[in-house]
């Protein structure tokens, strides 16, 4: 009759200590594997967000450049108008002066 214990498998320290490290690499490779993936996902999403920030940026630039050619052309029509103002501001004082 066999003993319970000559059933078993017994495993000596040695070949315990030879599965560690490959489960242990196992679970390395895994979690390299899963960061890896993380870090794909989050450059992907900067790619995006860099790709919207540069469009928006374009379109602010733009902006900008017709709000200053808007305000390069008020300020001349303002120079004209002052022009205007001052030629008839002094016509009427030369009336004036001549009536007197």
């Amino acid at each position: 009759m066999e003993s319970p214990r000559s059933a078993e498998v017994v495993s000596s320290p040695s070949e315990t200590l030879a599965l560690l490290p490959t489960e242990t690499e196992s679970q390395l490779s895994n979690l390299i594997c899963d960061v890896s993936q993380q870090v794909q996902v989050a450059m992907a999403n900067m790619l995006k967000m860099i790709s919207e920030i540069d469009h928006n940026s374009a379109e602010i630039v733009e902006e900008i450049e017709k709000c200053k050619e808007t305000a390069i052309e008020r300020k001349a029509f303002l120079e004209e108008e002052k022009d205007r103002f001052q030629k008839t501001a002094y016509t009427v004082l030369n009336m004036l002066n001549r009536d007197i």
